[in-house]
């Protein structure tokens, strides 16, 4: 049977995966998802036994990495691996990489080396510093590029010294944005008919994701502290203590600040003079905030996040990841899918965040097991079955 497409969207290109950990393998995973065939190339090496770094192939990380791909086993430190990957990159359209810079020359699977054989190949590389540069060959890590691109320093409360943020935003976000320049590429082949080199970096993608923070020093040398739950310009928005535990409020403008102190109950803080303007609130924020827990601790969630939303107050529950995927607007979205697999185990994994009418994205194949397709796949890039047999028993797949 063909292997199935998780959608028609991108189902014309294939895909050579080369990616280990979570930045390459979030980049790629969003082509594989979007349907283009991915082929994930395990190092085959004497101590390989079938694990990479990630975690066990079984385990829900790994999982949730690697679905909806197919997986061959290739030793690309022996002259002949590097032979049989250059005749797969010279029919694929993208290879995807985050190795440290100077690795994939020395193996000679770099973008010069494989241009010269598929000038249409689109090649996306994620380093943690970028691919040159005094810091190029250092390792890169998701902490590292969180500390050094400024998110640790407004993460947090004031005071309490810098925090990480809980996700490993770094290597996600670089792993979206290797994806979006990967689609931007092919885009553009179909205009020039040539590929190049799309390159991102872990550092990079926590720098832009400062947005605003950034442009505020950029543009007006203005450096932004933590400021905890508190929104660093929209007062009140935070933390609220209920009586059986917190929610979020947020307000931007005034009419959502007045809409919020009649639905607390306190309509005299909005005539209050350390309270009456944004910039008033700003800078009593710690006094305004307290006088709205107040009143929030006197009623549980459930019902203060019915009441304000009735009274057009942005505000919601903080839930616990359990409690979230319990959350009837989460069940309706559909965002938690099942895998179908041969062996019968629950695979319920998190789907795209992103729907189209016509080409939608589906689980169709849980993630491979160690170069689980192999033949099938040098088969299809047209190896016979004598030469296949030689490159096992050399121990080059």
């Amino acid at each position: 049977m063909p292997f199935p497409h998780a959608s028609e969207a991108l189902s014309r290109f294939t895909v050579l995966d080369l990616t280990r950990v979570r930045s390459g393998p979030t980049c790629v995973r969003q082509l594989a998802d979007w349907g283009a065939t991915v082929i994930k190339v395990d190092a085959l090496t004497e101590d390989s036994g079938g694990e990479q770094p990630g975690g066990p192939r079984q385990g829900s990380d790994f999982q949730n990495l690697h679905r909806n791909k197919r997986a061959m086993t290739l030793n690309l430190k022996d002259e002949r691996g590097l032979a049989v990957f250059k005749r797969l990159a010279a029919k694929a359209d993208v290879v995807v990489e985050n190795f440290r810079p100077d690795v994939k020359k020395k193996l000679g699977i770099d973008y010069a080396s494989l241009s010269a054989i598929n000038p249409r190949i689109v090649y996306g590389s994620i380093s943690g510093f970028g691919q040159d540069g005094p810091y190029h060959k250092r390792p890169g890590f998701d902490q590292i590029a969180q500390g050094m691109g400024g998110l640790m320093s407004i993460t947090g409360a004031p005071g309490q010294g810098p925090m990480r943020v809980g996700i490993p935003v770094a290597d996600l976000t670089a792993g979206l944005f290797c994806a979006m320049g990967i689609l931007t590429a092919l885009l553009e082949r179909e205009v020039s008919g040539k590929g190049q080199w799309v390159q991102t970096s872990l550092l990079q993608a926590q720098i832009f994701m400062l947005d605003f923070q950034a442009a505020r020093w950029l543009m007006e040398k203005e450096v932004a502290k933590q400021a905890g739950n508190n929104h660093p310009t929209s007062i009140p928005t935070g933390v609220f203590k209920t009586s059986d535990g917190y929610i979020n409020i947020a307000t931007t403008g005034g009419r959502i600040w007045e809409r919020c102190a009649q639905a607390v109950g306190a309509p005299e803080l909005v005539t209050n003079p350390d309270y009456a303007t944004a910039p008033a609130r700003s800078k009593n924020r710690d006094a305004l905030n307290a006088e709205i827990e107040k009143r929030t601790v006197t009623k549980p969630t459930e019902t203060w996040v019915r009441e304000l939303n009735e009274a057009g107050v942005p505000c919601g529950p903080i839930y616990a990841i359990d409690q979230m995927f319990d959350d009837a607007q989460v069940k309706h979205l559909g965002i938690a899918q099942d895998v179908p697999n041969d062996e019968g185990r629950q695979i319920r994994l998190v789907g795209q965040p992103v729907t189209l009418s016509r080409t939608p994205s589906r689980m169709v194949a849980p993630p491979p097991e160690f170069g689980e397709q192999t033949d099938e796949v040098l088969k299809e890039f047209g190896f016979s079955t004598d030469e296949i047999a030689t490159l096992r028993d050399a121990k080059v797949v």
